[in-house]
């Protein structure tokens, strides 16, 4: 046995020197088969003695089976965002701010990094090993997309070298624009929609709960920061890209060290012009004071570094023209005209549409159908129409006229502050995403209808309220395509569990404008009823801290049409009374606060959140110092240590089970 885990060392050290070679150095030093044939030969091995499989396995970068959720993670130190400048004077006004926080008229040495545009992360290395990776979130608190991570080659599962005990990197994930090209391809000719650009697709790609689907969209990641390390210390931001080059992470080979604002605006300069050429989409140039002393010495606001700014590229903007304007209806009503262009290449990506927002933006830009526009991509992704040329007009130009009544279900409108709303429910633009967002997780939770069940519902009249799920039978879904019985009856029974929802979630899922999961939370805490929610006026509704004005005039007016009335009492008729849920739920946890952390091997993350809330306690996704238990389960991640500090109580899943 000794002799084979030799074997798979070394076929493991010498997988991991060719990723080296091929993702930092930029110059492979195998052939891609003979990469293969030594990933095939370690694979072989493990499968015969699958105790010495190892985390940090070259053969470890998918895992297993679908995830559950994304659970949050509170980061070690604060993700910050930059501050953006758009001209070489902003740029300027920059460094003379922080001339004066120093207090000294020098010239400051600069790292410039080209800002990729991507979706940023955390990754963070324990004994060398990658332990965990995490979205940016808000800043405080990401979501942990570790599997999904670890499917990217470009970020290595372990460090090489002299590394530190712990360590902390912060970087960007990308698509490059070739893979981004055959990625749409693969799309279209799948029947399915194209994403809208490179950053779009690396941030969806993030999200997928298969990780044997993210490892196909050949995702990469550029470090370019640090968050902590132990027991090592940087002098220079320059020092840090070179120390963490030879530890095996991949950074920019087009970072370049600048010794005075007049070379940082070179740089600039120069890859404004060459940002075509890049294998991967850049909006700009992150500029940071390369002494680190100095960077502490400025310190940061509660948002953004003061020694870190991002030039950004001017937008990349062209001219088209306005085909037509058509009429998209949101969830809550909302009726968004669309304007339907010609297409145009602009930054890289094809724009055939861009909204139109309302109608007094449309009038203020005096926009017809027709028109040859001037377009940009804002922040190079969202296309928006700037001005109107209007030299380009032959007279030949229609009105957008301001529809009367909806233009999906025909239905009666209204106008709410420069908004038009459609005030039918039973709206099938509007139904569709309503009944989505009614099934989905954190409301009903009716496992398996997503949006292309509920578009074939709708379009086959099955549905034409959110009542109508429930008069839904195996043998009415069996028409449809690719329904087969197993299929079937899980959604039937998932419909059928769905009327034992709590009166939160049932608030939450009917799509009240303006009212969110904490507000249905407050609304079903207070009132114990619906019967009593939508007897409320908003004076009562006023008096609630976490409602304002806004909140308690949508929900009475939601609460008075009369289709809101009738689906109320047709979804009671079909038996979802969280009233009388309400008296039947226990108070066996009443007043406790749960947090979870690892594996759990009874429940989803999700199950566990449930379970609290029909027991009446309460959860959460962060610790804090109102916490009475983290439920541990294997694997834990850093809240177990951060429980630890905060003297919070940790209990096993068994424990969490008798409870």
């Amino acid at each position: 046995m000794k002799q084979i885990g030799k074997k798979i060392n070394k076929l493991r050290d010498q997988i991991r020197e060719a990723d080296y070679h091929y993702y930092v150095k930029n110059n492979p030093q195998i052939s891609d088969k003979e990469y293969d044939d030594l990933l095939n030969r370690l694979k072989s091995l493990e499968k015969k003695h699958p105790r010495l499989i190892t985390p940090d396995s070259p053969t470890q970068r998918v895992s297993g089976g679908l995830l559950e959720e994304f659970p949050a993670v509170k980061h070690k130190t604060k993700m910050l965002s930059l501050d953006n400048t758009y001209s070489i004077d902003e740029l300027k006004e920059w460094e003379k701010r922080m001339k004066r926080t120093l207090k000294k008229d020098i010239d400051f040495n600069y790292m410039c990094e080209l800002k990729i545009d991507g979706i940023s992360c955390s990754l963070n290395y324990q004994n060398g090993r990658l332990a965990k990776g995490l979205t940016r979130g808000d800043g405080q608190q990401g979501e942990d997309i570790t599997a999904n991570i670890k499917t990217i080659g470009s970020i290595p599962l372990k460090l090489r070298n002299n590394y530190p005990k712990n360590l902390e990197v912060r970087g960007e994930v990308y698509i490059s624009k070739n893979d981004f090209q055959s990625l749409n391809s693969r799309r279209l000719k799948e029947g399915r929609a194209p994403f809208a650009n490179p950053r779009n697709a690396a941030g969806g790609s993030l999200k997928l709960l298969d990780p044997s689907l993210v490892a196909k969209r050949n995702l990469k990641c550029f470090i370019h920061s640090f968050g902590w390390v132990e027991d090592y210390q940087f002098a220079t931001q320059q020092g840090f890209l070179e120390q963490i080059t030879g530890w095996g992470l991949r950074t920019q080979k087009e970072n370049r060290l600048c010794k005075n604002l007049k070379e940082v605006i070179d740089y600039c300069r120069d890859f404004q012009q060459k940002r075509d050429s890049l294998g991967y989409e850049a909006d700009g140039v992150v500029i940071k004071i390369n002494s680190l002393a100095l960077q502490k010495k400025l310190g940061s606001t509660q948002k953004s570094p003061r020694w870190a700014v991002a030039y950004k590229f001017p937008a990349i903007r062209k001219t088209t023209k306005i085909k037509k304007v058509e009429f998209g209806v949101g969830r809550t009503g909302t009726i968004t005209p669309v304007a339907i262009l010609q297409p145009v290449s602009c930054g890289g990506a094809t724009i055939k549409r861009a909204t139109l927002h309302n109608f007094d933006e449309i009038k203020r830009l005096g926009i017809k159908i027709g028109d040859t526009v001037l377009i940009e991509r804002a922040g190079d992704v969202i296309p928006k129409i700037i001005k109107v040329i209007g030299s380009k007009r032959t007279g030949k130009e229609k009105a957008i006229k301001e529809p009367q009544k909806c233009p999906i279900c025909n239905g009666a409108v209204e106008k709410e502050e420069v908004y038009l709303i459609c005030l039918n429910p039973n709206c099938p633009s509007k139904l569709k995403r309503s009944l989505v967002h009614f099934a989905s997780r954190t409301a009903l939770d009716i496992e398996g209808m997503g949006e292309s069940l509920v578009k074939e519902l709708v379009e086959k009249k099955m549905v034409n309220n959110l009542s109508d799920i429930y008069k839904l039978t195996q043998k009415k879904l069996l028409i449809l395509p690719l329904f087969k019985e197993k299929k079937a009856n899980n959604i039937i029974n998932s419909i059928q569990k769905s009327k034992n929802s709590p009166l939160n979630r049932l608030v939450f899922g009917l799509g009240i404008p303006h009212v969110g999961q904490k507000a249905a939370n407050t609304l079903a805490e207070q009132f114990k009823s619906l019967n009593r929610i939508k007897s409320l006026s908003k004076e009562d509704l006023e008096k609630i801290d976490e409602i304002g004005p806004i909140m308690a005039k949508s929900i009475v007016k939601f609460f008075s049409q009369k289709s809101v009335k009738k689906t109320l009492k047709d979804l009671e008729k079909s038996g979802l009374s969280p009233e009388k849920q309400e008296q039947k739920k226990s108070n066996k946890l009443s007043g406790q606060s749960f947090v979870f952390t690892g594996q759990l091997k009874h429940f989803s993350r999700s199950q566990a959140q449930k379970k609290v809330e029909e027991l009446g306690g309460r959860w959460s996704s962060s610790l804090s110092n109102k916490t009475d238990f983290l439920v541990a389960g294997s694997n834990p991640g850093s809240k177990y240590e951060e429980a630890k500090k905060k003297n919070v109580k940790i209990i096993s899943e068994e424990t969490f089970l008798k409870l």
